[in-house]
């Protein structure tokens, strides 16, 4: 095992630390975001090069690409008070209430199906929303099982429609209904937005003093909903069930449908922002023709930098 085996084997762990630290780190450390972002998006890549490829560190590379996301879902949130002077607010109502025909998609439902108390379409449509957290992670999974030679593809697919609805997140953060409602305090034609946040409320309901510690777990960014990543990513899950065979394909398009209804029903989504979120998945799907190559090239640079880092070893 040569000098320069070692010294690559060390560098590239030392960015794993580095990445898995970076998110860690970001408010008390006085760098450019991007950097820290970048830092943080270095980690899977050094884990590639630092171990041979198994289930087991594919597995260990999504879940640092999925802390790296995390990080940079919630950063533009850090500074609250510049990140609200940004916000977009009345584009979205004004594209929603020309969807539907003057009035938003969101109200027309509530008004039509919510009622004081929880019926059992409530709790349904509020439970398929809570386990997208789970979704497209256990597609990926189902890939990894069956069909192996195919999940470095279906990961790229994914983390790509993850990765680029956060840049998104950072330029143009834009306020979903109940924000808009309770938060923003817009007004249209019809007068103050009429929005529950039902989610919110059936989880005060459903989960007492827990609610508040899981919320901010899982949230941490009330303005990043242009586009659904929820909607996306669930989509992105969809096709890729689908190409594995009809029954995933069928259960994947099946709750992607019923999370679309979910997320504009309870006030978490425009209908916009939903449509925004299916044309993301469209085109990284479209341009998979295009990146393929060069992402070949650069997974074969990988593969070579980690045999040398691996040499006699």
């Amino acid at each position: 095992m040569g000098l320069s085996s070692r010294a690559i084997r060390a560098t590239a762990w030392a960015v794993v630390a580095a990445g898995v630290a970076a998110p860690v780190v970001r408010k008390r450390v006085k760098a450019p975001p991007l950097v820290l972002q970048t830092v943080a998006f270095g980690a899977p890549l050094g884990l590639s090069v630092a171990m041979r490829r198994s289930r087991t560190r594919d597995v260990a590379v999504c879940c640092l690409q999925m802390w790296a996301y995390v990080s940079a879902y919630k950063a533009p949130h850090d500074d609250e008070a510049a990140q609200l002077a940004r916000v977009h607010v009345d584009y979205p109502i004004a594209v929603d209430e020309a969807l539907g025909l003057g009035q938003l998609p969101t109200v027309r439902l509530q008004r039509a199906f919510a009622i004081d108390g929880w019926r059992r379409l409530d709790k349904l449509l509020i439970w398929t929303h809570w386990v997208w957290f789970a979704v497209p992670h256990t597609a990926l999974a189902f890939v990894l099982w069956r069909r192996y030679e195919r999940f470095p593809r279906a990961a790229v697919l994914t983390y790509a429609v993850f990765d680029l609805g956060a840049c998104l997140y950072w330029i143009v953060p834009t306020a979903p209904p109940w924000y808009a409602a309770t938060v923003a305090g817009r007004r249209h034609a019809a007068g103050e937005l009429e929005v529950r946040r039902m989610m919110a409320e059936y989880g005060e309901f459903f989960w007492k003093d827990g609610w508040g510690p899981l919320y901010s777990v899982f949230g941490g960014n009330p303005v990043a909903a242009m586009p659904s990543l929820h909607f996306a990513t669930s989509l992105m899950a969809a096709l890729l069930l689908a190409e594995i065979g009809p029954i995933g394909g069928t259960l994947g398009f099946g709750y992607t449908l019923t999370l679309g209804c979910a997320l504009i029903y309870l006030g978490e989504h425009y209908a916009i922002d939903l449509i925004a979120g299916a044309a993301l998945t469209l085109l990284v799907r479209r341009c998979e023709p295009l990146t393929g190559p060069l992402l070949r090239r650069f997974g074969a640079c990988i593969s070579a930098l980690q045999a040398r880092a691996l040499e006699a070893a």
